[in-house]
């Protein structure tokens, strides 16, 4: 596969995003400062600014393309049904009897280790990490409203949770996408991927028990007022995850069963429900924005010859299959940077990684779980991936990401387990 050196200067957006977000909020002392979506425009405006040379009504095209991709449309579409979701099982008193009973049975300094264990075993079987998020966002929520002070590290034990699933489902785009470009089955990738996964979600499970506020047991008051009934649309969400039923499915029937127990307990009546579910997909329009600008950014990016500059300047260092193996990880690491967006990455890079692993000699197997592993790690520091923001829009934006990716442990074990992995490979 020949590579095009490509142009640093096409990685620009990305860094003027930077400057503006990071920089403008680390000055300011205050992360709220800033809207994302201001500085995402600023970048996109810088993108459209570049390479005078090529046509404006072109670049508008790049962008656009870029910005209406169909994975950011489902995305999207999932956002908006997520978001209705929650809204109408919060009118319903849905959420608050969630909270309500695993706080009766359930001691405080467990229940955020708990909600990351349920992420984990929902986004294995759903196969998405950002249908993770916004499905269980609204518990976390719940939780916080009972126990102070946990909004930020419960919404990132759903995050890391779901990051969990997504990199080891076999039903994950990101494992299919994998896979396919290394040209290795499924059921292997797993049994090598698991054991650079299972030690990073461990040592996580117990660092949220450990990590807990201390001070939950004082202000938390258990309470028996809870109903049975309005638990069950979580419980279909867990069970219908489990039996790999796609997202979009499990969140439309997911709607139908919470409206029909809100009209049938008499919480709510059809129109107020409707409302509810309105108010709910209205919170995700400016998520839903962010990743259309994202998008855009990114068609741009890719034109101008941002990513090939990266795969080019990574590729031509490497010369053993611990160095390949360690070139891939960087690879993954720079795109998915560039991208926020880890299948599309591994879609990218996939292909140049299937050469320098056949070139060195690296299991295939390997090399799908690393390019998995590294694009999972990326996605949880940055403050622009999907994930993150879906806790965000769960939230009303009313949290920094930085406050959300202090707490997001797993991601950064998940990276530095891949990297041991790697460096203790035995050698033949």
């Amino acid at each position: 596969m020949e590579l095009k050196r490509g142009n640093f200067w096409a990685l620009l957006p990305l860094l003027i995003f930077i400057v503006v977000y990071f920089i403008t909020s680390l000055v300011l002392n205050d992360f709220y400062k800033m809207p994302m979506l201001v500085a995402f425009i600023i970048a996109a405006l810088a993108g459209f600014l570049l390479f005078p040379s090529v046509s404006f009504n072109h670049k508008i095209d790049e962008f656009s393309k870029g910005a209406g991709d169909s994975g950011i449309m489902l995305m999207i579409l999932i956002f908006l049904l997520a978001g209705a979701f929650a809204g109408l099982g919060k009118s319903i008193g849905a959420v608050q009897s969630t909270v309500d009973f695993a706080l009766s049975f359930t001691s405080p300094r467990f229940l955020l280790a708990g909600l990351f264990l349920i992420s984990c075993f929902i986004s294995l079987s759903l196969g998405t990490s950002v249908g993770t998020v916004v499905a269980l966002a609204p518990i976390a929520i719940g939780i916080s409203e009972s126990v102070p002070g946990t909004l930020a590290i419960g919404l990132a034990a759903v995050v890391g949770g779901s990051m969990f699933g997504d990199n080891l489902s076999m039903i994950s785009d990101t494992t299919i996408a994998a896979t396919r470009t290394q040209k290795v089955d499924m059921r292997e990738k797993f049994k090598v991927n698991i054991w650079i996964a299972l030690p990073a979600a461990a040592i996580t499970f117990f660092l949220y028990i450990i990590l807990t506020p201390v001070n939950t047991n004082a202000l938390i008051a258990p309470s028996s007022d809870y109903s049975l009934v309005k638990i069950f649309p979580y419980l279909f969400i867990l069970v219908a995850a489990l039996s790999g039923l796609h997202v979009i499915w499990v969140l439309v029937i997911g709607i139908l069963l919470t409206l029909m127990i809100g009209l049938f307990t008499a919480s709510t009546d059809l129109w107020p429900a409707l409302q509810a579910m309105n108010e709910g997909m209205t919170s995700m329009f400016e998520l839903s924005l962010i990743c259309i600008t994202i998008g855009g950014i990114v068609g741009l990016i890719k034109y101008y010859g941002g990513i090939d500059y990266i795969l080019y300047q990574i590729s031509r260092h490497i010369k053993t299959s611990k160095g390949a193996e360690l070139g891939i990880a960087s690879l993954t690491v720079f795109v998915n940077a560039a991208l926020a967006n880890n299948t599309i990455t591994i879609l990218i890079a996939g292909p140049l990684a299937k050469d320098i692993a056949d070139k060195h000699h690296v299991d295939p197997r390997r090399s799908a779980s690393i390019l998995d592993t590294m694009s999972c790690f990326v996605q949880g520091f940055l403050p622009y991936g999907a994930q993150v923001l879906a806790a965000l829009a769960a939230a009303s934006m009313t949290l920094s990401p930085i406050e959300i990716l202090q707490h997001l442990y797993y991601p950064y074990l998940l990276g530095f387990s891949t990297l041991l992995f790697i460096l203790l490979k035995k050698k033949k």
